[in-house]
C-alpha cells in the first residue's frame, strides 16, 4: 500500500440512513463498474466487490483510508482540485474533459479511468459516490482507430485492406457502441456493439441520420454536436437520452471524436457510447430512499403531535362517560369514534415510510367493513358522484389489517374522484375467486386457492399504457404541481403484498379505471376469530404509586385524573429531568415510571437509561404518539411495554395493571 498516501485509518461512521442504502447489495453490487463511497473530509467509507478486483485491494484495506490512495502521486494535486470544485459546483457530474486521468492499483501500476461523481445526502450527512470505470480498453480503440486512419491515407494497397480488417475487428469487438458518420451526421460504420445496444442492424443504419436515436426531447443537442467536431474539437464523455428499435429509451455516456484526412482536414466523426442505464437508475434508488426517509421524518413528526392532541380528545371523554346522562353519552361516544378514526389516519400516514408498528391481523368480514366504509365516502365523493356496493357474495372473510383495507379503499376512491371531474358512478364489488394449478402457472406470482376479491371501478378518463405501467410508482403522478404526492397507489401496492395479495388495473383512455384485488380468504380461520367482548377494567389498586413524566400538560393532567380514579396515587414530572429529581426524594414509594418517548430535552429512553441504572428493578411504561424507527433509534428496548397514543382508559390500566403484575 502507498504510504505516502496513507497515514492513520480514520473512523468512518457515516449518517445510518446513507450507510443502509450503500450496504444494499441490491445496489451496489448491481453497478457494473467499480464504485467508492466518499465523506466529506476525503475518507473512504464504502466499496464495492468490483472496485477490490479492480485496485487489488480488499474491503477492509480500503475503508477508513483517504482517497488518494487510490490517485497516482503524480495527480493527487489535480485530484484535489477536482474533488474542491465539485464540493462548489455539484452539478459537475463527470470528471474527464480535457484530462488524462488515471488509477493507481495495490501494485503500483496505473490505468486510464473515468470517474461519474454524484452528491448524496444533505448538511453534515453529504457525501460522494464515485462511480469509477476502466477506460483502458476505449483509449486503446480510440488508438488505434486513430493509428488506422493514418494507416488509410498512407497506404493504398493490399496493407490498407489488411488493416481495414483489423479495424473493423477491433471495433466490432467493443462491448460499447461505437456509430461513424460524415460531418452531415449521416452513420457510414456501425458495429456489433452498437447493433446489440439500439436493435439495428448495419444494414438499417448506414446511410441514416444519427437523429434516429434521439427523442424529440433530445434531437436539438446533434447539431451543436456536430459543430464542435467541424472545428475539431472533441466532445468528452456526456450523458444523454437515446431510443432503441423497440421504442425503449437509454441513459449513455458519449464521447465523439473527429476524424482526420492525410491534409489534417476533419472529414467525419467516431462516436463511442455506453449504456449507463442502469448506473443511472440505482442512483434515481438512492435519491428516491432519501425522499422516502424525508417523508418517514415528516410523518413521525406530524404523528406525535397530531396523536397527542388526539390523546387529550380521548381522555376527556374517557373522563366525562363516567357522569355523563344518556343524551350526553351519546355525544361523547362520538367523539371518542372520531378519534379513534383519527389515530387509524395517522396509521395510514406512517404507513408511506413503514415507520407504522406493524398491527397484527385480524380475521373480518370485508362486506361488513366496506359498508361502514360507503358511509364516509358519500359525503366525500360529492353530490354528482354516486357511489354504490355490490358484495357479490354473502362474507367476504379475510385476515388483515382493518385500518390498512380503509386505507386502499380510500386512496383508490380518492383517485377516482380526480378521474371524474364532472361526476360519475364508484362501483364497489366484493366476490369469492378459486384459481386452479393451471391458471398460477400461468401467473406465476399466484398461488392456486380460493381469493377474496374486492373491486374498485370508475367510468371517468381512463389511462392510457404508458401511465398504466407507472402508477405504482412512488412519486409518479399525473396529477398538477401540488394536487398530489404520487405515495398513494405506491401505498396501496405495498399494503396488498404485504398482506399476501394481488392487484391487476384495466383501464384505457375515456373508458373507466377497475381495480382489481385479490386477497386470500380466511373462512377457514372463522373458528378461531377472536370474538368482541365488552369493556373489562382491571382491579383497582389502592397504594400503588405512578412517576408520570409527559411534557404536554393537558395529557399529563388528563392522565393522572384517569390513574387516581382507578386508586393510584400520581408523582407528576413536566420533563426527564423534572422527573429525576422526584425519584431523587421520592423514589422508595415509586413503583412504576409511565414516561413519554419524545420530549423537550431529556427524553424517555434517557431517562429510562438513568432511572435503571440507579433503580435495576424499576417498572417501566413508555407512552408513544407514534411507534416504528424513531422510536428503536431512541434507544427504546423491544422488551419494555409500549401504550400507543391515543390511548383509553382500560388500555392505559390493563398495560400498568400487566406490568405491575
Amino acid at each position: 500500500m502507498d504510504q505516502s498516501a496513507v497515514t492513520e485509518k480514520n473512523t468512518v461512521s457515516p449518517p445510518k440512513s446513507v450507510a443502509e442504502a450503500l450496504l444494499s447489495p441490491t445496489i451496489l453490487e448491481a453497478i457494473p463498474d467499480a464504485v467508492v463511497a466518499v465523506n466529506q473530509q476525503g475518507v473512504i467509507i464504502q466499496v464495492n466487490s468490483q472496485t477490490e478486483a479492480l485496485f487489488g485491494y480488499t474491503r477492509d484495506e480500503l475503508i477508513g483510508q483517504r482517497i488518494e490512495v487510490l490517485v497516482p502521486e503524480r495527480q493527487r494535486p489535480q485530484h484535489h482540485q477536482h474533488r474542491a470544485n465539485f464540493h462548489q459546483r455539484p452539478k459537475i457530474r463527470r470528471m474527464g474533459s480535457g484530462l488524462d486521468l488515471y488509477g493507481r492499483r495495490r501494485d503500483g501500476s496505473e490505468f486510464p479511468v473515468e470517474i461519474s461523481l454524484s452528491l448524496i445526502g444533505s448538511g453534515d450527512a453529504m457525501m460522494v459516490l464515485s462511480v469509477i470505470r476502466d477506460i483502458s480498453d476505449r483509449k486503446r480503440i480510440e488508438e488505434d482507430l486513430r493509428r488506422a486512419n493514418e494507416e488509410l491515407e498512407r497506404r493504398k494497397s493490399r496493407e490498407l485492406r489488411d488493416s481495414q480488417n483489423r479495424l473493423a475487428l477491433i471495433v466490432d469487438s467493443s462491448q460499447d457502441a461505437i456509430i461513424g458518420k460524415n460531418l452531415d451526421g449521416v452513420i457510414t460504420h456501425w458495429n456489433k456493439g452498437a447493433e446489440h445496444m439500439y436493435g439495428y442492424t448495419a444494414q438499417e443504419m448506414i446511410g441514416r441520420s444519427i437523429t434516429t436515436l434521439c427523442p424529440q426531447d433530445h434531437v436539438d443537442e446533434i447539431p451543436g454536436i456536430l459543430e464542435k467536431i467541424r472545428n475539431g474539437t472533441r466532445v468528452e464523455y456526456f450523458e444523454s437520452v437515446r431510443v432503441t428499435k423497440d421504442g425503449r429509451r437509454l441513459n449513455v455516456s458519449v464521447s465523439v471524436s473527429p476524424i482526420y484526412d492525410a491534409e489534417g482536414r476533419v472529414v467525419g466523426a467516431s462516436a463511442i457510447a455506453r449504456n449507463i442505464t442502469a448506473q443511472k437508475k440505482i442512483e434515481d434508488q438512492l435519491r428516491q430512499s432519501q425522499k422516502m426517509e424525508a417523508v418517514g421524518r415528516l410523518a413521525g413528526g406530524v404523528a406525535h403531535d397530531f396523536n397527542n392532541l388526539l390523546g387529550i380528545v380521548t381522555a376527556c371523554t374517557e373522563l366525562l362517560r363516567t357522569r355523563a346522562d344518556a343524551e350526553s353519552a351519546e355525544y361523547i361516544e362520538n367523539i371518542r369514534e372520531a378519534a379513534k378514526r383519527g389515530a387509524s389516519l395517522t396509521r395510514q400516514l406512517l404507513a408511506f415510510s413503514r415507520r407504522q408498528q406493524a398491527q397484527p391481523p385480524q380475521v373480518l368480514d370485508l362486506n361488513e367493513r366496506l359498508k361502514e366504509e360507503v358511509k364516509l365516502l358519500r359525503p366525500l365523493m360529492g353530490d354528482d358522484l354516486e357511489v354504490v356496493l355490490l358484495p357479490k357474495t354473502s362474507t367476504a372473510i379475510v385476515e388483515a389489517d382493518a385500518g390498512q383495507l380503509d386505507q386502499i379503499v380510500m386512496n383508490l376512491a380518492v383517485n377516482a374522484r380526480d378521474a371524474m371531474p364532472h361526476g360519475g358512478k364508484l362501483i364497489i364489488e366484493t366476490a369469492m375467486s378459486e384459481f386452479d394449478e393451471t391458471f398460477a402457472r400461468e401467473h406465476p406470482t399466484m398461488t392456486a386457492g380460493r381469493y377474496v376479491m374486492l373491486a374498485i371501478s370508475d367510468n371517468g378518463v381512463g389511462m392510457d399504457e404508458g401511465t398504466r405501467a407507472r402508477i405504482f410508482e412512488p412519486f409518479f403522478t399525473t396529477k398538477e404541481m401540488g394536487k398530489g404526492t404520487g405515495l398513494g397507489l405506491a401505498t396501496v401496492y405495498g399494503i396488498v403484498k404485504q398482506s399476501g395479495g394481488h392487484i391487476w388495473v384495466y383501464s384505457e383512455p375515456t373508458r373507466g379505471t377497475t381495480f382489481k384485488i385479490y386477497l386470500p380468504s380466511a373462512e377457514h380461520k372463522l373458528g378461531t376469530a377472536p370474538e368482541a367482548q365488552a369493556e373489562e377494567l382491571p382491579a383497582r389498586r389502592e397504594g400503588t404509586t405512578i412517576l408520570l413524566a409527559e411534557d404536554d400538560s393537558i395529557m399529563r393532567r388528563l392522565t393522572r385524573k384517569m390513574l387516581e380514579q382507578h386508586g393510584y396515587d400520581v408523582l407528576e414530572a413536566a420533563d426527564g429531568k423534572a422527573a429525576l429529581d422526584v425519584l431523587g426524594t421520592d423514589h422508595a414509594t415509586v413503583d412504576l415510571v409511565l414516561t413519554d418517548v419524545v420530549m423537550k430535552g431529556m427524553s424517555g429512553p434517557e431517562l429510562v437509561l438513568r432511572v435503571i441504572g440507579e433503580h435495576p428493578k424499576m417498572r417501566v411504561v413508555y407512552m408513544s404518539g407514534y411507534t416504528g424507527e424513531l422510536v428503536a433509534n431512541q434507544g427504546v428496548d423491544g422488551a419494555m411495554r409500549l401504550l400507543e397514543k391515543p390511548f383509553t382508559r382500560s388500555s392505559l390500566l390493563k398495560t400498568l395493571d400487566a406490568a405491575l403484575r
